[in-house]
């Protein structure tokens, strides 16, 4: 009856040895899990990491660029803004052109006029410059034969 009760004590320690052993099994199991885990979610944060640094490089690499793109358009914006200043310069000079064209076109009609005018004048003196050379002429034909009469008497 010793020896019953020993026995028995001995197999519940057994049975409490083989639990805690097949706990422990379990927990060896569960940290080999979690230490598995643990070196994954470290390789995904270094990768991770490292498309991080990645993408902080490109944006940085964007960032140059859109600064120059910005600077290009302020400079195309600017050389823009010349041009179109330029243009309205050119407009305005170009009105002022065809008031001047405006201008010289009436002027030659009035010295087109006035040449007209001057050449009628012209051909009418010209007349005139016959008509009294033509009566000198004759003036001068009736004074020598004037003269003529006269010698004679």
């Amino acid at each position: 009856t010793k020896l019953a009760n020993k026995s028995k004590e001995a197999d519940t320690i057994l049975k409490k040895l083989k639990v805690y052993e097949s706990t422990c099994m379990n927990n060896e199991v569960t940290v080999e899990e979690y230490d598995k885990n643990h070196r994954q979610t470290t390789k995904m944060a270094s990768d991770n990491e490292q498309k991080l640094d990645e993408l902080s490089r490109k944006l940085g690499v964007q960032e140059d660029e859109l600064k120059r793109a910005i600077d290009r358009a302020e400079l195309a914006e600017n050389k823009l803004k010349g041009i179109e200043e330029e243009l309205q310069s050119v407009g305005e000079n170009m009105k002022t052109l065809e008031q001047s064209a405006e201008k010289a076109v009436a002027r030659e009609e009035k010295l087109m006029d006035k040449i007209l005018q001057i050449q009628q004048k012209y051909i009418a003196a010209e007349g005139r410059f016959e008509y009294g050379e033509m009566n000198i002429t004759k003036l001068n034909q009736k004074i020598d034969d004037v003269e003529d009469e006269i010698y004679r008497e």
